[in-house]
């Protein structure tokens, strides 16, 4: 994965972000509420440190589970940010918000349990039924 400062942000510019590390993971997530707020059939996340990680603007944050917090712009809905309680060090970042995406391709695939039926890919990434580390 690339070094040096990465940076990203919401569709209108109101929120950006700053990582002053490359993240640890990166994934495409098919869980039913990532695809849900996303309105697309898989998201993908980059993990960064949460400390490595400043954001300006105004994000909103809300609980889209009782142990998950999901950050988004207020202005355009841009879904940012994802926080786990269990993982309290880490925050992980829509794919797509990035300013060059392309630098950080995904490893595997996650959340397949919950895929929608027609949903094929053909990368040959690992498949997980659920996390990774589950």
């Amino acid at each position: 994965m690339s070094s040096g400062v990465i940076e990203g942000g919401c569709f209108c510019g109101a929120v950006r972000y700053r990582a002053s590390q490359a993240p640890d993971a990166s994934m495409i997530c098919h869980c039913r509420s990532c695809r849900r707020l996303a309105g697309a059939p898989a998201v993908g996340w980059v993990t960064f440190e949460a400390r490595a990680v400043a954001l300006t603007g105004e994000p909103g944050e809300f609980s889209s589970s009782a142990p998950v917090r999901r950050g988004f712009c207020r202005s355009c809905g841009t879904q940012l940010t994802y926080r786990h309680a269990a993982r309290p060090d880490e925050l992980d970042i829509a794919t797509r918000t990035l300013d060059a995406p392309e630098a950080f391709p995904p490893t595997h695939h996650s959340w397949l349990s919950d895929d929608l039926p027609w949903v094929r890919f053909g990368d040959g990434l690992p498949t997980y039924l659920e996390s990774r580390t589950d």
